[in-house]
């Protein structure tokens, strides 16, 4: 494939998506331990792993497997999670993307709920089709992680079904174990009415955290 796979900064108004790099470092070792209770089934490094996690995604990157972002909170600037462009397939052309998935996924547990989340698939889904021309994205998550799948159909993903043993499992207790992956995808006709959806999510969002600002300064 001649595609190379490479995530620009992508900037909205809750989160800015900024290509990972050992800046973030800091940031999201204080961001991965503000409250673990989130990450049953999610990998996340502990504060002493950042620099190793960040290491290994930069080598995934390098292979041309990954496009690896920190999402910064506008709001303060800081580092609160990560999430990344990955698993880049082309069947038509070898200079053409045809799918990617969106994954490798985690926040802070105060950014959940934020519409962070919402904004930062916002973000990558636009890209994809619009600048990229991607048929698809991918959404999978360990089919057991319930707060997982409601947040991917939360934003208009449509599940198509749970492949068995499909991937390592990152579940506490669980190493050397598979887990079965249920698999979402929004295609490229129906991203128009994903993106309304998702403006208008945002749109909502913004507006809370706004009004929340106003009253703290009142």
């Amino acid at each position: 494939m001649n595609f190379k796979l490479e995530g620009p900064v992508l900037e909205g108004a809750l989160v800015r998506l900024e290509p990972l790099e050992h800046r973030h470092a800091a940031d999201l070792a204080v961001a991965a331990e503000e409250d673990r209770g989130t990450y049953e089934f999610t990998w996340v490094p502990m504060a002493d792993e950042v620099a190793d996690y960040i290491d290994a995604q930069l080598a995934r990157a390098a292979a041309g497997k990954l496009a690896p972002y920190a999402q910064v909170s506008t709001a303060t600037g800081r580092a609160v999670g990560a999430t990344s462009y990955w698993e880049p397939r082309s069947w038509l052309s070898d200079d053409q993307l045809d799918a990617v998935e969106v994954g490798f996924t985690w926040l802070a547990e105060s950014a959940q709920g934020t519409g962070v989340n919402a904004e930062a698939k916002l973000l990558l889904f636009r890209h994809a089709f619009e600048s990229w021309g991607v048929s698809r994205v991918d959404l999978k998550t360990d089919a057991r992680n319930s707060r997982s799948r409601a947040a991917i159909q939360s934003v208009g993903a449509r599940f198509e079904g749970v492949l068995r043993n499909w991937s390592r499992s990152w579940a506490p207790g669980e190493e050397g174990r598979l887990r079965d992956s249920a698999i979402y995808s929004i295609t490229a006709a129906e991203w128009p009415q994903c993106r309304v959806r998702l403006e208008e999510r945002v749109a909502g969002c913004v507006r809370k955290a706004t009004q929340a600002s106003e009253e703290t300064v009142r």
